[in-house]
């Protein structure tokens, strides 16, 4: 009897903890961004993923990495309070680059219950006449 009561203490305390654990989440607007069609002679393009915490606890970006040199993301660095926003700035520049269509991709690394996200940046970049 001992036993099964000392165990079923465990267990509530378990269950009590992991149910006051605080979590951040983290909500994109949108996920991917076409710049549409530009001009060899403007190649840097630029626009901003905006971000909401859904969760209960701050939330911290860890990283956010491109797939190409070409694209360079910034970031909010200070942790962002449950219900504040925050951004992602990306720059795309097609200087040098083959004009055509493109494809990036940013991974985002955060504290969320959701650690790993992947951002979208495309367009076309036509050759300049």
């Amino acid at each position: 009897m001992k036993k099964f009561l000392i165990m079923f203490v465990m267990l509530v305390s378990g269950l009590t903890l992991a149910a006051q654990t605080k979590q951040a989440e983290i909500k994109f607007d949108k996920i991917v961004n076409n710049f549409g069609t530009f001009s060899e002679k403007n190649p840097v393009q630029k626009c901003v993923f905006t971000f909401t915490n859904t969760g209960s606890a701050p939330l911290v970006i860890n990283q956010a990495v491109a797939s190409c040199g070409c694209t360079v993301p910034a970031y909010t660095k200070t942790p962002i309070k449950p219900g504040e926003k925050g951004e992602i700035k990306v720059t795309y520049n097609g200087k040098g680059v083959f004009p055509g269509h493109f494809k990036k991709t940013i991974t985002v690394r955060t504290n969320a219950a959701t650690e790993l996200i992947r951002l979208y940046i495309e367009g076309e970049m036509q050759e300049a006449k």
